[in-house]
């Protein structure tokens, strides 16, 4: 009864550690954790997630803010370092391809997908990428919830939202869409099965 799922990246197909990506960007340019992200304030996150600073001008900024210069294969490295792919979701949505419409939704830099779209083939099999680097939006504005919906081409109560941040799902739902909570591979399982019943139960009353 769900016709399409949008679904997030980060900490839904792969999780992500901030707190290892913080310590090894503050090893590397010689800075404690701190001091590296009281520097880093400014709009500078909400800049990397718009795709104000694409490829190699995020390094730059860095390099340009914290005062040490990083190569670009290193920095390439460093920068999604923090990444481990969940397999036994990964798997789940696998199983899904072709059952339903996917579409992922995710608040991103263009070089974190370019390490990860090797690393999770399945999101080759998906109906479409709304990536906030893209479309110039980000969670929880409108707009790029719109974005996804055109993609899953359902109406909005027809199409459930996965995100771990709960103001992200929250969102969704003032949109009329399903949204709800990611936690682990088996919990969205039992999401699905229960989002199958309210549906059909909504019909037959």
């Amino acid at each position: 009864m769900i016709d399409a799922l949008v679904l997030d990246l980060g900490n839904v197909l792969a999780f992500h550690d901030n707190e290892k990506l913080f310590s090894e960007l503050a090893r590397v340019f010689g800075s404690s954790r701190e001091a590296l992200r009281e520097r880093l304030d400014g709009g500078l996150w909400d800049r990397v997630n718009r795709g104000h600073l694409p490829g190699d001008s995020l390094r730059q900024e860095l390099v340009a803010r914290l005062g040490r210069e990083v190569p670009v294969a290193e920095w390439l490295n460093l920068w999604s370092c923090h990444f481990t792919v969940y397999d036994e979701m990964v798997r789940e949505v696998e199983r899904l391809v072709g059952r339903v419409r996917l579409v992922l939704l995710s608040n991103t830099h263009d070089q974190h997908i370019e390490y990860l779209r090797p690393r999770l083939p399945v999101l080759a099999r998906f109906d479409g990428l709304v990536l906030s680097y893209e479309v110039g939006h980000v969670k929880p504005e409108p707009e790029i919830y719109r974005r996804a919906l055109a993609l899953a081409r359902a109406p909005a109560e027809r199409v459930a939202f996965f995100d771990d941040v709960a103001r992200f799902a929250d969102a969704a739902t003032a949109l009329g869409m399903q949204g709800r909570v990611f936690t682990t591979a088996q919990a969205f399982r039992e999401q699905l099965r229960a989002l199958r019943a309210e549906l059909v139960e909504g019909v037959a009353s």
